[in-house]
């Protein structure tokens, strides 16, 4: 029964370091595209929203662009959290890199936003690993139920 008290928050540990890494990936792509120089006129395709959450339901707008890379492939992508004022058929500027056309944004840039965005998400991931492991070490041994 012990065991419980320390596969439950090695999994939620595992789960925060698994969106931590997520939220890196993503920030080093976005900064790559926006570094890159690399820009295109791209249209929008469609533009819907989606619900998440639960109790608390929250909307993303998301946005399917379509844009020709500069060797003249036509590449296509849907990204989440683009501005509701952006409808089908709208036109819009991309970044994107040579070498992975197809994590375009057509996202502003926003350097210093964009890793501060990053690191609040990084220091909440530390905090909870951080508890996680507190419980785990500060368990007491003589649990019986």
């Amino acid at each position: 029964m012990d065991l419980i008290f320390y596969l439950v928050p090695v999994f939620i540990a595992c789960v925060a370091l698994c969106m931590g890494g997520a939220v890196v990936r993503r920030s080093l792509r976005l900064r790559a595209a926006w570094r890159s120089g690399l820009t295109a006129q791209a249209r929008c395709l469609r533009a819907y929203t989606s619900r998440g959450g639960g109790e608390h339901p929250t909307t993303t707008h998301h946005h399917v662009y379509e844009f020709a890379d500069r060797d003249g492939r036509t590449i296509r992508i849907d990204e989440a959290g683009g501005p509701a004022t952006t409808v089908q058929g709208d036109v819009v500027v991309v970044h994107y890199t040579a070498d992975h056309p197809e994590h375009a944004t057509a996202r502003a840039p926003r350097p210093v936003g964009a890793l501060a965005g990053t690191a609040v998400m990084l220091v909440f991931v530390g905090l909870v690993v951080a508890f996680c492991v507190f419980f785990m070490t500060d368990l007491p041994t003589d649990l019986h139920f």
